[in-house]
């Protein structure tokens, strides 16, 4: 098939593109090349007449059109990357992402393309804090959300992504249109750029260099990590091998570990001696920022629907990560 992937220059849009490619389709990238980069696409343009880039923006309307009118599945990943830009861009954050995503859709709902719109775990807010005091329970796409105020700039982006979910979800009630919605839980791997505050591959590089390894806040907030490869067969199954329009899934690895403790085994793996140093919010992110201390996802949905589950451990994912780093920081 054609498969078109906005943001396909990115950290998950490159490796879908490979994964797309590998199974014998042609693939288009849409990218404006803010976050994403062609050097991300190396390997895909080895598939030499099946992959395409094409330089331009989801807010360009007509060229949208065209481009999802020639495809027969479309991957709309395209959106501001990294909570520091976020906070940096907020009016881009909210546009790029409502005016895009209407367009992505608007365009796939005309001509009936299954579509898959990108969502975050970061929707769901600090529900876990407040509705589970236990500390063991986990996110179900029917949990209840719980976000802060847009005034805080912290919820700008968990706002504005779940208003694209909306936006999805409404088209399918109301028109049909066979649209799905993913949200991805700190999904991470090589050629995830540290530029944006991930927090993987700040920790890694900071102990390879010799730097201190910053964490945030107390460090004992916890998160899961699902490696880049999972996340592709993931969403590669929902548009290839099911038909859940209209449904919401969560993709991520329910394993979770406290912030302080991935400084601690990354420092391990790299055999660095560098110390970590804890960072108040307020010195990196301005005064009232606030975060959640859990965010660790239930998967039995897209089990149920596709059978899938993560393959690779938090051990793989940062021995991957080590690698890829050391080897770009040698080049």
């Amino acid at each position: 098939m054609k498969v078109l992937i906005t943001g396909g220059a990115g950290f998950i849009g490159s490796h879908l593109a490979e994964k797309c490619l590998a199974e014998g389709h042609s693939v288009t990238i849409l990218d404006d090349l803010s976050t994403g980069s062609l050097d991300n696409l190396t390997r895909a343009f080895q598939y030499e007449g099946r992959c395409q880039f094409v330089r331009g923006s989801v807010e360009d309307k007509a060229l949208v059109q065209e481009l999802v009118s020639q495809h027969e599945r479309v991957y709309h990943l395209a959106s501001v990357v990294g909570v520091k830009r976020v906070l940096a861009e907020p009016l881009t954050t909210i546009l790029e992402g409502l005016r895009g995503t209407d367009h992505v859709l608007e365009a796939a709902e005309a001509a009936g393309i299954p579509t898959l719109v990108a969502s975050t775990s970061e929707v769901y807010g600090r529900a876990l804090e407040y509705l589970d005091p236990t500390g063991q329970g986990r996110l179900s796409e029917d949990s209840l959300l719980l976000l802060g105020s847009p005034a805080r700039h912290r919820w700008i982006y968990a706002i504005t992504k779940l208003a694209k979910e909306a936006l999805a979800i409404a088209y399918y009630k109301q028109r049909g249109a066979p649209f799905v919605v993913v949200r991805f839980f700190n999904t991470v791997g090589p050629r995830q750029s540290p530029s944006y505050g991930m927090v993987i591959p700040n920790l890694v590089r900071a102990a390879l260099e010799g730097h201190p390894l910053p964490v945030y806040g107390t460090g004992q907030q916890k998160r899961s990590f699902l490696h880049v490869k999972d996340a592709v067969e993931a969403i590669y199954g929902l548009l290839f091998t099911a038909e859940p329009w209209g449904e919401i899934f969560n993709v991520g690895n329910p394993h979770e570990i406290s912030i302080l403790a991935l400084a601690e085994r990354i420092r391990t793996l790299t055999g660095s001696s560098s110390p970590i140093e804890l960072i108040p919010y307020e010195v990196s992110y301005g005064p009232g920022f606030e975060d959640m201390q859990r965010r660790t996802p239930d998967i039995q949905k897209i089990q149920n629907w596709l059978g899938w589950k993560p393959q690779y451990s938090l051990d793989d994912i940062l021995q991957e990560v080590i690698s890829y780093v050391t080897s770009h920081s040698s080049s």
